[in-house]
């Protein structure tokens, strides 16, 4: 498989307007977002109205991060980024998370200094996170008001990160940030199924903050970020380095000219296979599964076999290295975040701007 674009991340961000016979292919889809539509916009005003209330639990600041596209924006960076500001600030951090694609419905509370649960248990992304910054705790389950309220009751926490949390209106949040990912903005602008979207573009206006992950190149036109108003924060996302199967850290440029294959389960796989390729690595092949997909072991028998046809050498991302069993041998890229403009507004979502170390 070549590192080209999906075929469904063609049809949410296509690269130039859609001729009208690919509208009239893909109208069944339209219909169904019109369904979807229509719930989306009666719960939103059932909030917005004051019908349901979000609950909120005092003493506790809730920071929320989400987005509006479904994957792939660069929302769990974002949380880790977040996440270790506020430990190295000293304060007591936890990250509410659903943990997708786990099988146990079991409530999880853990951090990185203890032992981990399976990545069945957990999910990829809870795993990821505890691993990068075991000074906080994560708390995975569906009821994340629950989870606010043990947090801050039996673990005595003071600041928890709602993760993947635009949508989930039932627990109250201090700030609202938004990830928007500039490269590919809203994509075609229309929710799903047809398009992207979890919500309607003017949902943006709820944010407290823009998150804006810069693109590398030419950004798409985002004229619904023109009608919002909250403060914005722009940052750039990068590769730090890459570990190999023994867990020892190389440099970025340490695959420059290997012949390489990447492997991973991502919502949009183009991100992941460009910084491949930005570090000098030639992908000779890919094999890309959906998002969060639990690998079996007959299809990582053929990547194997596949890396030894070519005479490559497996590489993946940190999200998709937690769901490999032990022994099988791949290179993992970790990203890093730089925060290039917005630095006060971060630190006053954060509750941290009384604080005078510079961030």
């Amino acid at each position: 498989m070549t590192g080209g674009p999906t075929a469904l991340e063609r049809i949410f961000y296509p690269p130039a307007p859609e001729p009208w016979t690919r509208r009239a292919l893909l109208s069944p889809l339209t219909l169904l977002s019109w369904t979807y539509s229509g719930a989306v916009r009666l719960r939103g005003a059932l909030y917005d109205s004051g019908l349901k209330r979000a609950e909120q639990v005092e003493g506790l600041r809730v920071i929320s991060i989400g987005n509006l596209n479904v994957g792939g924006t660069g929302k769990t960076p974002a949380v880790l980024h977040l996440a270790e500001l506020l430990v190295r600030e000293g304060r007591k951090v936890g990250i509410l998370t659903r943990g997708y694609g786990r099988e146990s419905q079991e409530p999880l509370t853990f951090t990185g200094a203890e032992p981990l649960p399976e990545v069945t248990q957990a999910g990829d992304e809870p795993l990821l996170l505890a691993r990068r910054c075991p000074g906080a705790r994560l708390f995975v389950g569906a009821d994340r008001v629950a989870a606010a309220f043990r947090a801050r009751d039996d673990f005595g926490l003071d600041t928890v990160l709602l993760d993947d949390g635009f949508q989930h209106r039932r627990l109250h949040r201090d700030e609202d940030l938004v990830v928007v990912d500039e490269a590919v903005g809203l994509g075609n602008g229309q929710l799903l199924p047809r398009g992207p979207l979890r919500e309607p573009p003017s949902a943006l206006r709820r944010a407290t903050l823009l998150w804006l992950r810069a693109a590398s190149g030419d950004a798409a036109p985002n004229p619904w970020l023109d009608t919002v108003t909250a403060p914005r924060v722009r940052t750039r996302y990068g590769p730090t380095g890459w570990w190999d199967p023994s867990g020892t850290e190389h440099a970025t440029k340490a695959l420059e000219g290997k012949p390489v294959l990447a492997l991973a389960g991502l919502a949009r796989p183009g991100g992941f296979l460009k910084t491949v390729t930005s570090l000098g690595a030639e992908v000779r092949d890919a094999a890309l599964f959906p998002d969060h997909h639990r690998f079996t072991a007959d299809e990582l028998r053929q990547v194997e076999v596949r890396a030894r046809q070519q005479g490559a050498l497996v590489v993946t991302t940190e999200k998709d290295a937690v769901r490999l069993p032990a022994g099988f041998e791949a290179w993992v890229v970790r990203l890093g975040v730089e925060v290039l403009e917005g630095e006060a507004h971060l630190k006053r979502a954060l509750g941290l701007a009384g604080e005078t170390r510079d961030l």
